[in-house]
Parts: structure tokens; C-alpha cells; sequence
């Protein structure tokens, strides 16, 4: 039924039958998914083409009838029939089946079209995970020798994929996006020093795209204070919010704001913010002017500027209280608030970015 609907819709289109609202919002809707646009390209082949086939076919009959009438009225002595006219009888059979053929090919390609139009969501959906060369992991050991610190990764352990993530209990509990640490078999968190900690992954759900990480190392001293705390209530539309990340080897500030309350086409689990957000991104904290934690970055839209979207912080918390439910957890306690709430930006980055951390899986 959605097909059929969408088929007559993208025919009002080309026929210009649409109003005026309508046809802005369809040319929006052909703007951002390249399905849409897609058959709205074949569609209009197909009707060119039938257009053409119409035409001929009312041209020969036309031919047709004038022949018979010149030949009834005299004007034509000799019964024999134009030469276009014999060809057209001798082969408008195959004509029909080649036109036949012609429109079922059409239908199809506009069918297949259809059909990838479903998959198009999550081409329009980029997750901010970030990948390292085998240049960037050798730079790093050889760092790792200059300081005469004990590599933590295995020579032989391959790179999969880079993010953010960041603590919520100094006792070593950090937060990040599933999809970082999904496939994962080791897991190192590196802190703005460029210090490595290895990791635990104690908690995972795909389905929010949150895990939660404990530090299991010796080497690893906790901090005295988390200076921001989780924020669960909703912000209002332009309030502004900065972020904080690894699309690089150093932390990355980004500023912006709320955009949109919630995520990719209405999705209530996530936000929408407008802020530069990169490969790496991914699992890093959103917070608000307080220094408060209301969101976590996962996913942007390629085709629009800006359009970056972030889990909000409730889903965090609702997760936390699946991971306290094992004894072994019970004891986390996450910050009560900001201890950076009347501190200018600058501030606040210096007090906020060392609980922030590349996160590296293998």
C-alpha cells in the first residue's frame, strides 16, 4: 500500500497536480533521500517513454485512416498500400511486445527502487566511530617506549574502531556508545595525558547503543571529583551546548545547540543538536552551559549540515540502574551535580577534560 502511495504521489509530482505545500515538502522529501529521488527519476523515464509510445501508435492510426480514405475517395488509383503502412502492419506485433517489454522494464527498475528505499534510513545515518592507520598505532607505541610506560595493547591485536567516552564514578566507570565497543575483544581508554588504561566492558545494549566500561588497571589513579553531573530534564529548543571528544589524538571542543527535541525522524530516544561532530565523536558527552551532562553523541545525517544527534541523558541513567541490578555494580554513584556551573567555558573544559577519554577497541 506505502508503494502505491508513493507512486501516485511521485505522479502528481511530475504531472504538477500537487499544491503548493505539498510539492515543497515532496522536494524536501526528494532532497534528503536519494531513494525517493531515485524513482521519482525513473518514474519520470517511464512516462516519457509510454508518452512517446502514445504518440507513435496515434500517428500510424492516424496515417491508417487517411490512406483508407484517400483510397475510398479515388484519390488513390492504385490499391497498394504506403510502405510505412505495410510495415507497420507486418510488424506492429513486435512492436507492442518490444513496448510490452520496455514498460515492465521500467516497472521493475521503479519496484527495485522502492525496495531500496527502505534501506535508505541507514545510509542516511552515519555513527561517529573513527578508524586508526597502522602509521597512527605504530606513532603511538613508539610514544609509549619514549615514556618508558609498558604498551597495553599486544603487538599482534588489530585496531577496529576509535570514540569518546567518559567517567561517571571516579572508581574507574566510564560510558560510551555500543556500537564503539560492539565487536570488541579488548577494549583501551586513553585520558588527555595520553595515558592508556585497560578495561572491562561490564554493560551493552545495542538496542540504546550505550555500554559502560570499568578501568581494570593498576596503573590507573582515580580522580577526586567528576566535576559535572547527569542532567535528565529536557532543554529547551536553542539552548546552547558544547561537546567535548576524540575526532583526533587530542581533545576537541565543539559548541552549539539544542536543535530539535527529538532524533532521526522522530526518534525519541535521541536529540538533535547543531554542532561539528566528527569520526570519533562517537560516545563522547553533550553538555549543557552548567556543565552538565544531557546527552551522549552517536549518529549524524550525511545529507544535512549539522544535523548530529545524541542519546539523551535519561537513557543513561535507566541503563545504569540494569547494570546496578548485578551486586558486583551496586556501588557506583554518579555525580549529584556541576561543580563548574558559574565557571566560564574555558574553565570548564580544563576542569571537565580529564574525565573525558579516547576510547580504542581491538
Amino acid at each position: 500500500m506505502e508503494e502505491l502511495n508513493m507512486l501516485e504521489s511521485i505522479e502528481r509530482y511530475i504531472r504538477g497536480e500537487m499544491l503548493p505545500e505539498e510539492r515543497v515538502f515532496f522536494e524536501n522529501l526528494r532532497k534528503n533521500n536519494p531513494g525517493v529521488d531515485q524513482m521519482v527519476v525513473e518514474h519520470t523515464v517511464f512516462l516519457h517513454q509510454m508518452e512517446k509510445y502514445g504518440e507513435r501508435k496515434n500517428l500510424k492510426s492516424t496515417i491508417q485512416d487517411v490512406h483508407n480514405e484517400l483510397f475510398e475517395s479515388g484519390q488513390i488509383k492504385q490499391p497498394q498500400e504506403a510502405k510505412l503502412v505495410r510495415l507497420w502492419i507486418k510488424y506492429r506485433k513486435v512492436v507492442a511486445v518490444a513496448a510490452s517489454i520496455a514498460g515492465i522494464t521500467a516497472l521493475l527498475i521503479t519496484a527495485i527502487a522502492i525496495s531500496l528505499s527502505s534501506n535508505t534510513a541507514s545510509k542516511s545515518i552515519e555513527v561517529l566511530n573513527r578508524k586508526i592507520s597502522i602509521l597512527d598505532q605504530k606513532q603511538n607505541s613508539l610514544n609509549a617506549k619514549l615514556r618508558e610506560t609498558p604498551a597495553k595493547v599486544p603487538s599482534e591485536a588489530e585496531f577496529k574502531l576509535g570514540g569518546t567516552g567518559f567517567m561517571i564514578d571516579p572508581k574507574g566507570y566510564i560510558v560510551t556508545n555500543a556500537h564503539v565497543v560492539n565487536s570488541a575483544s579488548l577494549v583501551i581508554v586513553q585520558n588527555n595525558k595520553g595515558q592508556e588504561f585497560k578495561t572491562k566492558i561490564i554493560y551493552i545494549n545495542p538496542d540504546l547503543d550505550l555500554a559502560f566500561l570499568k578501568i581494570m588497571d593498576s596503573d590507573y589513579k582515580a580522580p577526586s571529583v567528576i566535576p559535572y553531573g547527569i542532567n535528565k530534564s529536557n532543554l529547551d529548543l536553542g539552548e546552547a551546548i558544547f561537546t567535548l571528544g576524540y575526532p583526533r589524538d587530542e581533545i576537541v571542543y565543539g559548541e552549539g545547540y539544542l536543535s530539535a527535541k527529538t532524533g532521526y525522524r522522530g526518534d525519541t530516544l535521541a536529540c538533535q543538536i547543531s554542532v561539528a561532530a566528527n569520526p570519533g565523536n562517537s560516545g563522547g558527552p553533550v553538555l549543557d552551559k552548567n556543565g552538565d551532562v544531557i546527552g551522549i553523541l552517536s549518529n549524524r545525517q550525511i545529507q544535512a549540515q549539522g544535523a548530529v544527534f545524541a542519546i539523551r541523558s535519561k537513557y543513561i541513567l535507566s541503563a545504569l540502574e540494569e547494570v546496578k541490578s548485578d551486586t558486583a555494580y551496586a556501588g557506583i554513584h554518579l555525580p549529584q551535580g556541576s561543580a563548574v556551573k558559574n565557571m566560564d567555558r574555558i574553565q570548564q573544559i580544563k576542569k571537565i577534560q580529564g574525565c573525558i577519554y579516547m576510547v580504542k577497541s581491538y
